[in-house]
């Protein structure tokens, strides 16, 4: 994976509405459509917030369907200070969602 500003990714993870996008992909794809109806965002605005991502190749976006490669952001996060908040903020997230 090409270099990127871990302090960017760190940053687009902590978005209410991308945290809540990872957390809907933790177990598997979703469909752009879903994620904007469970979010209550419209799909642009998706695809807006999670482009950094995206470019980082940590969501990644198959026709419609978008997956999150957690093997690559958990090694982002790994001893990063920040990780054990954003896995916290994301179960947290995932519990409310569900």
């Amino acid at each position: 994976m090409a270099e990127f500003d871990k302090e960017k990714i760190v940053e687009c993870i902590f978005d209410p509405d991308v945290s809540a996008v990872l957390a809907e992909l933790e177990n598997g794809g979703k469909e752009l459509s879903y994620l904007a109806g469970k979010i209550g965002v419209t799909e642009d605005e998706i695809n807006n917030r999670l482009a950094y991502l995206i470019d980082c190749h940590l969501v990644k976006v198959e026709s419609s369907i978008y997956s999150v490669d957690t093997e690559k952001l958990a090694k982002i996060m790994e001893g990063d200070e920040n990780y054990e908040n954003v896995m916290d903020g994301l179960a947290k997230l995932d519990s409310y969602l569900n």
